[in-house]
């Protein structure tokens, strides 16, 4: 069985909303329980810098974040759930890509074309006010997802152009030092891709517009009551492009639900009922998880070691990985390995992992040492995700993971295996 690995955060900035629920928390949840799925779940508390000047503001975010994660389901022990600042490999990895990563495509980043837009629309300077992080904001969820090579990341549709940038740094940075980054792909539900807030925009914090996912019962009331509709009366049809409450409604719903909720609508549902309805819906997904919820917010202490802990299981994969590409990229002990100045190293003194398709459409990959000489051959993986997340788990088990990839690769006697595991240390920088 082929296990694919999922990564995704919540930015500590403000109090988890519906549309964190279910773009992030709850798709999250329900990966992390299938026997197929390696999940890695983050606070991303150094994002929140970029936009947040407040410390109290993001500490008391993080809590409520983590407590939400937690409530929805999310089991620490089937999962590697952690603070993103508790990763120092994390920013280091950061400046790597940003070595290797065009100004021009970040130019074209959606947060900070809108920034410069809106600057030119006042007349003033293009990057008044734009801060280096908010520029660079990319690279940083790049190195998130690299850093522990995911295969897929939950992700709104709004979050899609991060991935193809994440995509692009992991390319640029194989070309020049050899295989180590596999591509991400985007995981989305379509119904849910970004979800509205009170006032048709997407739910954000930023815009005010959002509903809490854990607020009071009440709270949840009056917070849909101040959903924007227009001013179709009882008995008139109503329309569902476009209108938020429907689409926040089916986010929720099931398939026949949501087909219910469309006919009332077409037979003119009152404004009031369907937002009873919609508030019905949503108490009886989230009602039961409000009580631990709760109990979470009031032991903080619990929280906290579970996310050190969360942290020791990452840095067990993120420590070695970073010795690794360390090494590719030239930071090694002067006397490690004697190499001409004009070389490219990653290429020319160490083993690499090669991959490639064949004609049948079967994705392969093979390891060769620094001479060229083939140690280890895959067998035919129907996707590159496949085939990658193969040398995912020899780069992080070491040779001992030969045992249980029987059908993964080619049988290797034990004079071979060696040569294997060798060349496997080397590349975790540990020869």
């Amino acid at each position: 069985m082929s296990i694919t690995r999922f990564l995704t955060g919540i930015t500590t900035s403000g109090t988890p909303h519906l549309g964190n629920y279910v773009g992030s928390i709850r798709p999250s949840v329900r990966a992390s329980m299938r026997a197929d799925v390696e999940s890695f779940y983050f606070l991303a508390d150094y994002h929140a810098l970029i936009k947040v000047d407040e410390p109290a503001r993001i500490q008391r975010s993080t809590l409520e974040i983590a407590a939400s994660w937690l409530a929805c389901g999310l089991d620490p022990q089937r999962v590697t759930f952690y603070r993103q600042s508790d990763i120092p490999e994390i920013p280091e990895l950061t400046w790597f890509l940003t070595c290797v990563s065009g100004k021009g495509m970040l130019n074209r980043a959606h947060a900070y074309k809108a920034a410069v837009d809106k600057n030119n629309a006042t007349a003033v300077d293009a990057d008044s006010d734009i801060s280096a992080g908010l520029f660079m904001y990319p690279v940083l969820m790049g190195a998130d997802i690299l850093m522990f090579n995911a295969h897929r990341v939950p992700v709104g549709r709004d979050q899609i152009q991060h991935l193809e940038m994440a995509r692009d740094m992991a390319h640029s940075f194989n070309h020049r030092y050899g295989e180590h980054f596999v591509p991400p792909e985007a995981e989305i539900e379509e119904s849910v891709a970004t979800l509205p807030g009170v006032d048709g925009r997407k739910m954000s914090k930023s815009y005010d517009n959002h509903i809490a996912l854990f607020s009071t019962r009440e709270q949840l009331r009056r917070s849909i009551a101040t959903i924007v509709t227009d001013s179709r009366a009882p008995g008139e049809p109503k329309p569902t492009e476009g209108c938020a409450l429907f689409q926040i409604y089916q986010a929720f719903a099931s398939e026949s639900e949501t087909e219910a909720m469309r006919a009332s609508f077409a037979s003119g549902v009152s404004w009031a009922d369907a937002k009873q309805v919609l508030f019905e819906r949503l108490e009886r997904e989230i009602g039961p998880m409000r009580q631990r919820y709760e109990a979470l917010i009031r032991d903080p202490d619990s929280i906290e070691q579970v996310l050190l802990a969360g942290a020791v299981k990452a840095r067990a994969v993120a420590t070695p990985f970073m010795a690794r590409l360390r090494n590719a990229v030239g930071l090694r002990k002067l006397g490690a390995a004697e190499h001409s100045i004009t070389s490219k190293p990653a290429r020319s003194t160490l083993p690499v992992f090669k991959q490639y398709r064949e004609r049948d459409g079967q994705f392969f990959f093979k390891l060769v040492d620094a001479q060229g000489k083939l140690l280890l051959q895959s067998r035919g993986f129907a996707s590159p995700q496949d085939a990658g997340l193969a040398i995912a788990r020899l780069q992080h088990e070491g040779v001992g993971a030969l045992d249980s990839m029987v059908e993964n690769v080619d049988a290797v006697d034990g004079a071979a295996a060696q040569e294997v595991g060798k060349a496997l240390q080397q590349l975790a920088g540990t020869a």
